[in-house]
């Protein structure tokens, strides 16, 4: 059981990205362990009816006895859904394919782009002791991403080092934006992490040099490079830094939980 004697608000932050395949739900996980390693209690909720986060960190499908569907849609409590993972200090919340109906599901119901801000702010959650929630979002900005940023304090935003990688960023801003004016005014950008970079790459040093030059210290210094042993991990259903603690993708993503703590220091501050 985690340590509950700091029972405080955990920092939420959104991992978003509209685009599939930008490192997203990698992202999440390896994150999320790289937080966990330095001593905090994190929490993912994994908001993609793919439910790659749930299998990237070990969860059985036949073993999502309760899921974000159930979270979301049947008011399970929070203490029912939450189920550890190999890593210390991670825990998750799961999802299955059941979650692809919820969009249509959620259109009826009144409070529907609040569900999830409301899940997350139950009693029970102090009992979990969390210093950080990370939402892994499904790859559109539908109502499971738009309940995701109103949940959340931040937006963290992957960006894979491709032609277009900016273009593509323009309508995540402007769904932020919106969120912002429609039920989270306070909702900010945690930071952008440049993905699956290659620094041999005349194409990932452009769109990092363009990123920077558009955004400045919202780019994260950490640069997550194309490394296999990143790709390989989910197939084994454990973090990079489990599964090969000493590689580049495993130090990439200590470097940048290590910016996600200083930055939220100075913030705290």
């Amino acid at each position: 059981m985690p340590d509950t004697s700091h029972a405080k608000s955990p920092k939420i932050i959104a991992v978003a990205n509209q685009k599939g395949g930008v490192g997203k739900t990698t992202t999440a996980i390896n994150l999320a362990a790289a937080l966990a390693e330095s001593s905090q209690n994190v929490l993912v909720i994994d908001l993609d009816p793919q439910g790659n986060a749930s299998t990237g960190l070990g969860i059985e499908v036949e073993d999502r006895n309760y899921t974000t569907y159930d979270l979301l849609l049947d008011d399970v409590d929070l203490s029912s859904v939450v189920m550890p993972t190999v890593t210390p200090g991670l825990m998750i919340v799961p999802a299955t394919v059941d979650l692809s109906s919820a969009d249509m599901e959620l259109i009826s119901n009144e409070k529907r782009s609040f569900l999830l801000h409301d899940a997350l702010r139950q009693p029970a959650i102090d009992a979990f002791g969390l210093d950080y929630i990370l939402i892994d979002c499904p790859p559109s900005l539908n109502l499971l991403t738009v309940n995701a940023m109103i949940a959340a304090h931040s937006v963290l935003v992957p960006l894979q080092s491709e032609f277009f990688a900016l273009e593509g960023l323009s309508q995540l801003m402007l769904t932020i934006r919106e969120v912002r004016q429609s039920g989270n005014k306070d909702l900010r950008i945690e930071g952008i992490v440049l993905t699956m970079y290659d620094r041999r790459n005349n194409l990932s040093l452009q769109v990092e040099q363009d990123a920077r030059d558009n955004l400045g210290e919202l780019v994260f210094s950490t640069r997550i490079p194309r490394n296999v042993r990143v790709s390989e991990a989910p197939s084994f259903a454990m973090p990079v830094l489990t599964y090969d603690t000493g590689s580049k993708g495993a130090q990439a993503y200590r470097a940048l939980a290590q910016e996600v703590l200083t930055r939220n220091t100075k913030t705290a501050a």
